[in-house]
Formats: structure tokens, sequence, C-alpha cells
């Protein structure tokens, strides 16, 4: 579905399994999600693309504003801190899906690219 979810709350065990398309954010305060994790499927990163950073923020600020929520709110408060705590959930197939879809895209550039300079 591509969709995109982001978890400020404690998850049960065995997240993620079956998880086939998507992406998760997951706040880890205490480091023990991966033991709740099922990483058959999925790999976990830590959020450091400067593009993740800005929509995990945007869809943190957005649940803050449409609820009120006092947890999105500390988390905004102390962001440098709160983003290192927070664990990117990736399905595999997922992940290797959208790098072939981004290298087609490149490709396809770079040949219009050839077709308006060489005519």
């Amino acid at each position: 579905t591509e969709g995109v979810v982001v978890v400020i709350g404690p998850t049960g065990r065995n997240f993620a399994a079956g998880m086939s398309g998507g992406t998760s954010y997951v706040w880890d305060r205490d480091g023990t999600f991966p033991s709740r994790c099922n990483l058959e499927m999925v790999d976990l990163e830590d959020v450091t693309d400067p593009k993740n950073v800005g929509d995990l923020r945007a869809l943190i600020e957005e649940h803050h504003e449409l609820t009120g929520s006092a947890v999105a709110a500390s988390i905004i408060d102390d962001w440098e801190t709160c983003l290192t705590q927070f664990v990117k959930v990736m399905p595999r197939d997922y992940k290797r899906i959208m790098a072939e879809r981004a290298a087609r895209t490149e490709e396809e550039e770079m040949r219009a690219m050839e077709l308006i300079y060489n005519g």
C-alpha cells in the first residue's frame, strides 16, 4: 500500500509479522523494540535521511495538532534526542522494489536528456 505508520506508544510482540509494504517509524525510547519485532521480512534502520526526518516530524506535528497528544508534544519539544530513538521498519522486498523503481526513473530521465541534447 506504500503507507506510513508512526508509532509513539508501546508495541506488542511480533511487530511487522507479515509486513510486505510501506514504512513504519517506531519510537523506541528504551531500546527494546528489536526484541519485539519480527525480523524475518524487515530491516531496522536509523532515521537519518533528511526526507525521512522531515516526513516523520511533519506526521508527529500533525498528530499533535489534530489530537493535542501530550506524547507528540514531548517528542517535538525534545526533537534532537527523540529522533535518535526512532527506528525505521522497512520490508526488504519493498525496499528492493523502491530502489528498482528509482533506478528505472533515473534511467528514463537520462534517456530523455540524451534525446534533448542529441536531437
